[in-house]
């Protein structure tokens, strides 16, 4: 039976081979779109841990993504807020949410105290010296400048949210956004003079980071403000919590599956009109119902399992080329989605090949065997 089922899958190549990149395609979709979100999820929540900060004092309307909410708490209330006891630092910073080129969060920061946070690493240049300045971290920098045809160098011209800054310095990554420029200036870039979208605090020991909390709570002008550690907010960024993630995911899988079934039907149901006089032999020397649907579902067992080794090394594939092309797009491969993707490939499969096998099981040996 083994020899049969090869030498099938050999006698008709291309639609064999078809039908197992129809597979793999279903698995490189479904690994590909949790690779680039669960990637921007993950690098972000690395890079806000990196900022060194114990609290986050954010708007009443902001999204769990910080810079949803938009700048409109006054940076004057920085004032306010080093007054009280265990705070040590206090900076206010904007984000904004780009999706030109790419999805990135850009910074505007106040630097002095962006950087007393947790010192930044500079790997060249420094810290600003103008309002058209930028700092960048060595994997944007890693780019090729399209102006030089290089990696960005300092002193390059960078463009963010549409105008020139200059590159003033190249730092570590794992400290915020890949982007950061003059909190001043993304200020009067979107409309916001004096304003900041969030608050980062550092305590002068974890252990009191409740105690300025609730004192942050109980100051006049702070009540309504959404306040979370940042262990808390951390923990918080899930898939589950992401508008739209689970729902961009149930559809490209379903998207994914559909695509692998139909083909998969497609071929079985084909190569059994093919094999009717095939069918009527095996009957007629004693096969039963169960060993001819054996023989169809062992098939697409094959070209199933085939199609998802193709796909798994097809999504690798895509991940060198995103590493390649957008550097700053984290791609994540894991083990958990590995399987689950393998593994919903397989069943679709097996699942399109259930009708052909019952009617190649229902065929009536006399009649196949008189099939021309």
């Amino acid at each position: 039976m083994n020899k049969l089922i090869f030498a099938n899958l050999l006698h008709r190549p291309v639609r064999s081979v078809i039908s197992v990149l129809a597979v793999a395609i279903e698995v490189i979709m479904i690994l590909s779109i949790v690779g680039v979100f669960m990637g921007m999820l993950n690098d972000q929540k690395q890079r806000t841990n990196g900022i060194g900060a114990d609290l986050m004092l954010l708007p009443s309307n902001a999204s769990l993504f910080n810079g949803v909410g938009g700048a409109s708490m006054p940076i004057k209330d920085e004032e306010v807020l080093l007054k009280m006891p265990h705070v040590t630092v206090v900076s206010p910073a904007i984000q904004k949410i780009s999706t030109s080129g790419s999805i990135e969060i850009l910074y505007g920061i106040d630097y002095v105290s962006f950087n007393a946070l947790k010192p930044f690493v500079f790997q060249a240049g420094g810290p600003f010296t103008g309002p058209n300045d930028a700092i960048i971290d060595d994997i944007f920098a890693s780019r090729w400048n399209p102006a030089t045809g290089k990696p960005y160098a300092v002193g390059d011209t960078v463009m963010i949210m549409d105008q020139p800054f200059r590159v003033s310095g190249i730092v570590e990554q794992g400290k915020g956004g890949r982007k950061l420029i003059p909190l001043e200036t993304m200020g009067e870039l979107m409309g916001a003079d004096g304003k900041a979208s969030l608050f980062y605090i550092k305590c002068d020991s974890p252990a009191n980071d409740n105690l300025v909390i609730q004192e942050i709570h109980n100051t006049r002008g702070f009540g309504n403000n959404t306040l979370t550690t940042v262990d808390e907010w951390l923990d918080q960024m899930t898939p589950d919590k992401i508008p739209g993630f689970n729902l961009s995911l149930e559809i490209i899988t379903g998207i994914a599956v559909i695509i692998g079934f139909l083909v998969i039907f497609q071929s079985m149901y084909t190569a059994v009109l093919e094999r009717t006089r095939e069918i009527g032999i095996l009957k007629s020397m004693g096969a039963s119902k169960t060993a001819i649907v054996s023989v169809v579902l062992r098939e697409c067992a094959v070209l199933a399992a085939a199609g998802v080794l193709v796909g798994i090394a097809g999504t690798y594939g895509v991940r060198l080329l995103m590493v390649h092309f957008f550097p700053t797009q984290h791609f994540e491969i894991s083990g958990v989605w590995l399987g689950q993707g393998a593994l919903i490939a397989f069943v679709g499969s097996i699942c399109g090949a259930l009708y052909p096998a019952w009617m190649a099981a229902r065929k009536d040996p006399i009649d196949a065997l008189a099939y021309e």
